[in-house]
């Protein structure tokens, strides 16, 4: 039988690994008390509102987590450039070098995306113009900047999943290189590319 957690913040940790491994829909509340060794009196006690109110919780913890070490350090960290390699360092940290997948991004494929619609929106929303911040501060055109940081984002998504698809970790660590390098300051937009 699992330990049991002692604090909120322990669950908190270990239910965004089981939604993490089940997504909303597959966490049974036999899978989250087995997991996390409270009884079914206990999650209610902490989350009265129930599963939903635990999903919401995780969001909160993973919305607190990104906005003080991505978002806040992309929009106020100075240097532009220097923000955005602390943004890739962080992201490989977070996501484990691709072994972990994105809980919001689970989330937003599932079934429940309508049940946190604004939580999930809003966690890409402010990655997405957080980024293109730091990459305005590094000297990039504001529309320009704009499209990067959706193709960054996407792409950071993308090799998650493509990482747990295949299960090759490589996946990702390679991605989030070739996603550097294509922020490189000095390649002119393809011809194609420049009447957005």
């Amino acid at each position: 039988m699992a330990r049991t957690l002692a604090d909120r913040e322990e669950v908190v940790a270990a239910l965004a690994e089981i939604f993490r491994d089940h997504g909303f829909e597959g966490a049974s509340l036999s899978t989250i008390t087995a997991r996390t060794g409270l009884g079914k009196g206990s999650l209610y006690n902490l989350f009265p509102g129930g599963k939903a109110e635990m999903a919401e919780a995780v969001l909160a913890h993973i919305d607190g987590w990104f906005q003080a070490h991505v978002f806040r350090p992309l929009e106020h960290g100075g240097d532009g450039l220097a923000a955005v390699e602390a943004m890739f360092q962080a992201t490989d940290a977070y996501f484990r070098s691709g072994r972990r997948v994105c809980v919001v991004g689970v989330f937003a494929l599932g079934d429940a995306r309508d049940l946190f619609a604004a939580q999930v929106r809003g966690y890409f929303a402010a990655w997405v113009t957080a980024l293109a911040s730091a990459l305005v501060r590094a000297g990039r055109d504001p529309a320009w900047a704009q499209a990067d940081a959706e193709e960054v984002v996407a792409g950071i998504q993308g090799a998650l999943v493509l990482a747990r698809a295949l299960n090759d970790t490589g996946v990702f660590s390679r991605m989030l290189a070739r996603l550097r390098l294509g922020l490189a300051w000095n390649v002119p937009p393809p011809p194609d590319m420049t009447s957005r």
